[in-house]
């Protein structure tokens, strides 16, 4: 639970240093022009055009100002989430009997379904440090980095209070996948081309979760059964240019995973989706502080028309 309100944190700090109208990529929105040269959104990050001043002094159009506040303010939130997580972890499982450190593989636990949201929740997380970054008007190949770096950090800490747990230890696979999570982030930063492949979350709360059939797992991040994880593809940039310019630019197609019947020891069904997604990024609204709303919103999976292909095919009208 912890994990969410930090992302609450980071995402809502983000929002009001964007809101502030810190000059977050203000230059490179769509490309400036300086007299005889035309700066590029797409390289704006690695680019430094130096211009020569009557005093030859060098300047620098993109130079940074750190708002060191703000930057002040998503340390103070991460390490408040941490301490708060590791009072929750105490109280909840070394009160009255203390464990040693141990490592538990728990690959069947939830159907791989775990796993996936441990990649999810680092991309996640990416996402809410370099927002947060952004708004602080870091570097942007410093944001990138230090928001993999966050986000995994953040992550890990987690497992290995985990590996504590009377009840539970360090589990290598959600490690893996945390690792996964941030690296992908990193390299959609670092290979443009992975940007059309976007994670996903649906959540819609299980039968035994709405009737309280499951007192020991008392939240949604524990309500796997509930869950559904996508990942979202940009159909209009991956297909072949001649079929690619009838596929409109707002559709995404989405793959996705699920699970039924889970009795929380690794039993039950996993599902596989197919449906149609909607790319928030194509809606017409401009600015920093929209680009991080759409952005944000593509994190969550529309409900769209689609089709469950195991364990036995069903077609829905709308998929959530």
């Amino acid at each position: 639970m912890s994990k969410i309100i930090l992302n609450i944190c980071l995402l809502i700090l983000a929002s009001f240093n964007l809101i502030s109208g810190q000059p977050v990529n203000s230059l490179v929105q769509k490309g400036i022009q300086f007299p005889g040269r035309q700066l590029d959104l797409g390289n704006a990050s690695l680019m430094r055009l130096k211009l020569e001043t009557p005093f030859h002094k060098s300047f620098n159009p993109l130079e940074r100002d750190i708002n060191y506040t703000a930057f002040a303010g998503i340390g103070a939130i991460t390490l408040a989430s941490g301490i708060a997580i590791h009072f929750y972890q105490a109280n909840a499982w070394w009160r009255e009997q203390s464990s040693k450190f141990r490592i538990i593989n728990d690959w069947k636990y939830a159907l791989w379904l775990d796993k996936l949201g441990h990649f999810y929740g680092t991309t996640l997380l990416y996402h809410a440090f370099n927002s947060s970054l952004e708004g602080a008007n870091v570097e942007p190949e410093n944001i990138a980095l230090y928001s993999a770096i966050g986000a995994f950090a953040f992550q890990m800490y987690v497992e290995i209070e985990d590996g504590f747990g009377k009840n539970w230890g360090f589990s290598p696979g959600d490690a893996s996948f945390d690792l996964m999570g941030a690296l992908f982030s990193l390299g959609q930063y670092y290979y443009p081309v992975l940007k059309n492949f976007q994670p996903r979350l649906s959540y819609y709360p299980s039968k035994d979760f709405r009737e309280g059939k499951r007192p020991d797992k008392g939240n949604i991040i524990d309500d796997y059964a509930g869950q559904k994880y996508w990942m979202a593809f940009r159909m209009k940039n991956l297909l072949p240019e001649n079929i690619a310019k009838y596929w409109p630019s707002f559709l995404m197609l989405s793959v996705g995973m699920g699970i039924k019947n889970w009795d929380g020891f690794g039993g039950g069904q996993q599902e596989l989706y197919l449906a149609f997604d909607l790319d928030a990024e194509e809606l017409p609204l401009h600015g920093s502080f929209w680009e991080f709303v759409k952005n944000t919103l593509n994190y969550i999976h529309f409900p769209m028309p689609g089709v469950r292909i195991t364990p036995n095919t069903a077609f829905f009208g709308l998929v959530y």
